[in-house]
């Protein structure tokens, strides 16, 4: 088929009502969009058929990635389009889902910067805010096909696609689900699905600190500020640098909880066990780490173990609604909420309430999503949900707040760290790709593209404040009202 990007192209462009913004490399060496930079041509990659199944998915998934910083002249990003199966994907499935299954099987592809492609596509493929009216992700309004020119780009698009049946879900994909959210075993399911892809995985994204946040890093030096109508989007630090800014985060949180020796600890979602050896190691305190993943609670409990405290640690594989014995003296929540679910939040806080003796402090570390002037119509990103966490959902921070308040809770500070958290997802982004095949022998070539996918995405989030994190210390203020802390309550900073 001659000229498959060009045909691409014009109708992306006839069903968006807008030109795409990327250029398109397709199966048949054609190109298509906006002028392509100085870049090297990958070839022709049909076979004497011509069929989509001329590429192996696996292989061209496994291929390992151009870093995604830009360099100091960048090209313009070019979508691969690697065979006619993507196009049978958007045909089957048209939008976010669609798009996420040709990138996890390898079907699709970005040929140069990750992060300026996702940024360039976000306006017309995933930008589903409630005033973008009609809502229209990639080929939906097919669904309607009341509009003659789209009944026409849809038949375009069947030749196109080639034959039928449709393309089956990556592996790596979560089925739907039914039944009710956030029961303990549904929740079960969903962390081991999102934690339980191997630790040496985690250890190559993540670093050496082992911590699954947002870090806390340095105020850079003024020279190298962006302006202020741009987003802080300047490279992390390399690897030493990010450890230590995890390390700085923890720090943070054990210095906004007020830890003492001999205070007790519970640290609810406690990962591979950072904040509970940080803060019984520097603070003296003795700490209760609880995970739903087997995988991270063996992981800790060595660490424990080799860092000689276990007289002062335990790690559980216990879900919060099982911890009886309180009362603690401080709980920290870091990057867990986002999995208890809108049905269960008021449970949740009322649970960690009952668990803090009288003056005790909370720590919620939370991502947030913006709020929607219809609440109802809040629905988790396809490929979030069926990709990374099932199940998981972001509330504004003022409902938060709320429910925190609402179980009886003191709300004492809240603090921002948006622009904190794009830098630590692009030093993740940047680990991945330095170390993508060490990470094909942990996980397989779509785990490794959702992780890329994501992670990317989320860093560009974050910078244009589309989510944020906020860090809530909140009291079980006493009947009198003495909070016990400070008339200052940055004495942290």
């Amino acid at each position: 088929m001659a000229d498959a990007a060009g045909r691409l192209s014009a109708l992306a462009e006839e069903v968006l009502g807008a030109p795409f913004p990327v250029r398109i490399r397709a199966w048949d060496g054609s190109e298509a969009g906006p002028p392509p930079g100085p870049s090297p041509h990958t070839g022709d990659t049909r076979d004497a058929a011509g069929t989509a199944d001329a590429v192996d998915a696996a292989a061209t998934a496994g291929a390992s990635p151009k870093p995604s910083t830009a360099d100091a002249s960048p090209k313009p990003p070019t979508l691969v389009v690697r065979n006619r199966r993507a196009v049978r994907r958007l045909l089957w499935r048209p939008g976010e889902l669609g798009l996420a299954r040709g990138w996890v099987a390898g079907d699709l592809d970005i040929d140069g910067d990750l992060y300026a492609a996702l940024d360039l596509l976000s306006g017309v493929l995933w930008d589903r805010g409630e005033e973008s009216a009609p809502r229209r992700g990639p080929l939906s309004a097919l669904n309607a096909a009341r509009d003659p020119r789209l009944r026409s780009a849809a038949r375009d698009l069947l030749a196109i696609a080639g034959p039928w049946p449709p393309p089956k879900p990556p592996v790596e994909e979560v089925r739907a689900r039914r039944g009710p959210l956030h029961t303990l075993r549904r929740d079960r399911a969903a962390i081991s699905h999102h934690y339980d892809v191997g630790n040496d995985f985690y250890e190559l994204v993540l670093g050496p600190s082992m911590v699954y946040s947002c870090a806390y890093w340095p105020a850079p030096d003024a020279a190298s500020q962006p302006a202020a109508s741009q987003p802080a989007t300047s490279q992390p630090a390399p690897d030493a640098d990010l450890a230590e800014a995890q390390r700085a985060k923890l720090d943070l949180v054990c210095r906004k909880l007020g830890l003492e020796p001999g205070q007790r600890l519970l640290d609810v979602g406690c990962g591979w066990g950072s904040m509970v050896l940080h803060a019984a190691r520097e603070y003296g305190v003795r700490a209760v780490g609880i995970t739903l993943s087997q995988e991270q609670a063996e992981y800790a409990r060595k660490r424990v173990a080799d860092a000689g405290l276990t007289d002062r640690v335990e790690i559980r594989v216990q879900d919060y609604r099982r911890v009886s014995d309180g009362p603690y003296d401080a709980i920290s929540s870091i990057g867990m909420a986002e999995h208890v679910g809108a049905v269960r939040y008021g449970e949740y806080a009322a649970l960690l309430y009952g668990l803090l003796r009288p003056g005790g402090r909370l720590l919620n570390h939370q991502i947030a999503r913006p709020p929607q002037r219809h609440e109802d119509a809040y629905r988790v990103d396809e490929f979030i949900d069926r990709y990374v966490f099932p199940d998981g959902e972001l509330a504004p921070v003022g409902r938060t707040v709320s429910q925190l308040e609402e179980a009886g809770f003191e709300v004492r500070d809240l603090e921002s760290l948006r622009e904190h958290y794009g830098l630590t997802l692009r030093a993740w982004v940047g680990n991945l790709e330095r170390n993508w095949s060490r990470a094909l022998r942990h996980v397989s070539p779509g785990r490794a593209r959702v992780w890329r996918l994501y992670m990317a995405a989320s860093a560009l989030a974050f910078e244009r404040n589309r989510i944020g994190v906020n860090q809530v210390l909140a009291v079980r203020t006493p009947e009198p009202g003495a909070s016990g802390l400070p008339l200052r309550t940055r004495t942290w900073n």
